[in-house]
């Protein structure tokens, strides 16, 4: 009986006519950055070839330069030339040498902890102490080169302050 009354239901249903599909072309993968990854895999063989030790690493004069021990002098030169973008900083003008060390490590401390790889600490030129000296440039030398979130760092460009500040490159969080 079922069986009726569908069939009475369904009596005048006709096929749909076919419609015509197209089909869209997958895109294209995403280009390969063979430069990059060549790039990546130079630096990492310099880096195991040719160590740099702390010692190597310090310039003379006054510049401010530290690359761990380990790393490629590669990181270094990329630092300098602006690879990293400088996520925050710090500027320690007006400060004495105890207020300065509190925030240095202060500011380091909460620059890992937001995942920050380049910051710029500001420390000045000296014009404002006594023998118009950088006294805080020097201090700040042995405050970061002990820190183990420190991998380099190096005397800021011109126009980022140059030598009244550094660029110092942390761990990657």
């Amino acid at each position: 009986m079922a069986d009726e009354e569908f069939r009475k239901a369904v009596a005048d249903v006709r096929p749909l006519k076919k419609v015509r599909r197209t089909h869209r072309p997958k895109p294209p993968a995403l280009p390969v950055p063979v430069q990059s990854q060549l790039d990546e895999r130079a630096a990492m063989r310099e880096s195991i070839e040719r160590p740099v030790s702390p010692e190597e690493a310090l310039e003379t004069g006054e510049e401010l330069v530290y690359l761990r021990d380990g790393l490629s002098r590669l990181v270094l030169r990329r630092l300098r030339r602006g690879h990293w973008v400088v996520q925050a900083q710090l500027d320690l003008h007006g400060l004495n040498r105890h207020e300065a060390a509190l925030e240095v490590a202060g500011f380091l401390q909460s620059a890992v902890q937001r995942g920050h790889r380049c910051v710029r600490i500001i420390h000045g030129k000296g014009h404002g102490s006594k023998n118009r000296e950088p006294v805080l440039k020097t201090k700040l030398r042995n405050w970061l080169m002990p820190r183990d979130e420190v991998l380099a760092f190096c005397q800021a460009p011109g126009h980022e302050g140059g030598g009244g500040a550094v660029l110092v490159l942390l761990k990657a969080g």
